[in-house]
C-alpha cells in the first residue's frame, strides 16, 4: 500500500512542477494495482515498463491536448478519457478491461495505421458518439463480436465483426471522404472501375478494414451516407471493396440488412479484409425496362412456382444465379422462366436437387444489346 501512495505522491508533483515540464517521463518500471486510480493531467512518454495495471488510468485536461507516446506500449485496466482538445496517440495503447469516452476523441495518426488503440482480453467502452470516439484507427483482438467505436470529423460510423471461431485480431477505421480522393492513402479508388455486377460505389464514406483472417462485417449508415443515391430497394446494396489484386471495385454481397433508406446496417459475405484497400457501400445493376419477380415459392401449388422475369423471352440472353457466398448454382442460355429452384450445377452439390431456403443473386445479360442487369431472389418452399 505504501508503494500505492508514494506513486501517487509523484504523481501529484510531476502535475504541479513548472511549465517546462511537459510530460510524466516513465524509464522504469511502474504498475497501477488493483483498486488504484491515476489521473494524468499532462502528456504521458512511456520508455519503461507500464503493462501490468491494473485499477483505472484517467487522462484530463480542459484546456489542451493530451498525447501519449514512448518506445514501449502502455496497457491499462481501465481507461478514461476527458481531454475537451482530445487524447492523441503517437504509439499503440491497449486497454484489456475497459474504456469510457467521457470528453472528447482519442486521436490516431491515420497516416500510421498500426498505430491504434487496442482493445484487448475482450474489453469493452462506454459513452462513445459522434463527439467521443476513436477518430482514427482502433483494433481488437478477441473471439467475441465487436463494434468498433470508430468515426471522424464529428461523425460516429461503427463497423462490426461478428463472433469468431478462434481469437483473432482486426483493426478498422472511419473516413468521412470520397474514395476517389482519399487524404492518407498513396492511391484512389476510382468509383468507376467496378465489376460488372455493380452499378455503382458510394462517394461519401469508406472504412479501412484489416485482418489476415476470413470474417463477415457489417457496416452502418444514417441519411448523410446518401444511400438513396445508390438505391432504392436495398436489397440491391451491396458492400463493396476495392481489391488490391485486380484495382477495382468487388462485390462482398449481402447477407443481412437492417433498417431503411436513411439508417441501417447491411452484413456481407466471407472475405479477408487484407485483399482489399478499403470498403463502402455499393449498389447492384438494376434491372429497369424488365419486370422482375423476385419470390417464388417452388412447392407445387403452380403459384410462384417459377422465377419470372416478364419480358426476357424477346432477347437473346443468359442467366446465371449464385448463392450469398458468390458461387453459381444455375446457368441458362436464353432463359425461358423455367427456373424453379433446382440446380444445374454440380459445383454446388448434387446437380438436379432443390437450393435451400434464402436469398440468391442473379445476372442477366441481353447479348445482342450488350446490356447486363442484376438483382436478388428468394427462394421459399
Amino acid at each position: 500500500m505504501k508503494k500505492l501512495y508514494l506513486f501517487f505522491i509523484i504523481i501529484l508533483l510531476v502535475s504541479q512542477i513548472s511549465k517546462a515540464q511537459q510530460a510524466f517521463h516513465n524509464f522504469g518500471n511502474i504498475q497501477i494495482h488493483d483498486q488504484g486510480q491515476i489521473g494524468f493531467h499532462i502528456d504521458l512518454e512511456n520508455d519503461g515498463t507500464f503493462n501490468q495495471n491494473l485499477g483505472l488510468a484517467g487522462f484530463y485536461n480542459a484546456d489542451n491536448p493530451l498525447t501519449i507516446s514512448g518506445t514501449e506500449i502502455p496497457r491499462f485496466f481501465n481507461m478514461e478519457v476527458a481531454v475537451d482538445d482530445h487524447l492523441f496517440l503517437e504509439i499503440n495503447t491497449e486497454v484489456s478491461n475497459g474504456l469510457d469516452y467521457i470528453i472528447g476523441d482519442v486521436i490516431t495518426p491515420r497516416l500510421t495505421p498500426e498505430i491504434s488503440l487496442d482493445f484487448i482480453n475482450n474489453s469493452i467502452y462506454t459513452l462513445e458518439d459522434d463527439l467521443r470516439n476513436t477518430d482514427g484507427y482502433a483494433s481488437v483482438t478477441s473471439e467475441n463480436g465487436f463494434v468498433f467505436p470508430i468515426g471522424m470529423d464529428d461523425k460516429l460510423r461503427p463497423l462490426i465483426t461478428p463472433n469468431q471461431s478462434n481469437i483473432l485480431k482486426f483493426s478498422a477505421a472511419y473516413f468521412n471522404e470520397d474514395p476517389n480522393f482519399p487524404s492518407t492513402f498513396n492511391n484512389s479508388f476510382d468509383t468507376n472501375n467496378s465489376e460488372g455486377i455493380i452499378n455503382a460505389v458510394n462517394i461519401e464514406e469508406f472504412w479501412d478494414f484489416d485482418g489476415r483472417d476470413l470474417t463477415y462485417v457489417t457496416l452502418t449508415w444514417d441519411q448523410e451516407s446518401q444511400i438513396s443515391n445508390l438505391v432504392d430497394d436495398l436489397m440491391n446494396l451491396r458492400v463493396v471493396g476495392w481489391s488490391k489484386s485486380e484495382n477495382k471495385w468487388l462485390d462482398l454481397g449481402n447477407t443481412a440488412i437492417t433498417g431503411d433508406i436513411n439508417v441501417g446496417t447491411i452484413s456481407s459475405i466471407e472475405f479477408i479484409p487484407d485483399d482489399y484497400e478499403i470498403i463502402t457501400f455499393g449498389s447492384l445493376i438494376g434491372s429497369d425496362g424488365l419486370t422482375v419477380y423476385n419470390g417464388i415459392s417452388p412447392n407445387g401449388d403452380s403459384l410462384n412456382d417459377n422465377f419470372i422475369i416478364e419480358g426476357v423471352e424477346l432477347f437473346k440472353n443468359n442467366l446465371q444465379i449464385f448463392n450469398r457466398w458468390g458461387r453459381i448454382v444455375y446457368d441458362a442460355e436464353n432463359y425461358d422462366n423455367t427456373f424453379n429452384g433446382i440446380s444445374n450445377k454440380t459445383v454446388v452439390g448434387t446437380q438436379g436437387e432443390k437450393l435451400p431456403v434464402g436469398t440468391y443473386f442473379y445476372i442477366l445479360n441481353l447479348t445482342e444489346e450488350n446490356k447486363s442487369y442484376s438483382g436478388w431472389i428468394y427462394i421459399q418452399y
